[in-house]
């Protein structure tokens, strides 16, 4: 199984994301959407599970700011600002141990970061928006084969298509 993953589009929506993600089973958006359009487009690829980010307002964007599903034997978490200013938040470590993931997917940082915490795969595919700071613009996948976990992130040209 193959979930593309993106995060902090802020209205863009690159066809970059469309070339690489063909062909995968689900996609998961971290947040900061920034217009419903994003994910109408992210629909006509394939399913979409999506949480807002505080560009969307959290709540007032009628999106969930948390979800929790199960994928390829896989609890995986989204929450948008597990991060901040380097540091898991005290909101994100409560989420975490709430929900008791394998996975957590999560944005807000603009860094793309693949880290194993306490057997939790934190993930984070970076923005796919404008870009923004000196950061790369990226998106990721995970990739789910028997037992195993592989993360990837794909960094994306400076510039949308």
């Amino acid at each position: 199984m193959r979930i593309g993953v993106v995060s902090d589009t802020h209205g863009l929506f690159d066809r970059a994301i469309a070339r690489h993600f063909a062909g995968v089973d689900h996609i998961l958006h971290a947040g900061d959407i920034g217009k419903r359009e994003v994910i109408e487009q992210l629909e006509q690829i394939a399913p979409v599970t999506v949480v807002s980010g505080n560009v969307d307002g959290f709540e007032a964007s009628g999106f969930p700011v948390e979800q929790v599903i199960e994928m390829a034997g896989h609890r995986i978490a989204l929450y948008h600002r597990l991060y901040e200013k380097g540091k898991l938040t005290r909101e994100g470590a409560s989420f975490l141990k709430r929900t008791s993931p394998a996975i957590c997917v999560y944005g807000h940082t603009h860094q793309p970061k693949a880290e194993w915490r306490e057997g939790v795969l934190l993930f984070n595919p970076g923005s796919a928006g404008p870009k923004r700071f000196h950061l790369p613009r990226a998106i990721g996948l995970l990739l789910f084969q028997n037992e195993t976990i592989e993360s990837q992130h794909i960094t994306l040209a400076n510039r949308a298509e």
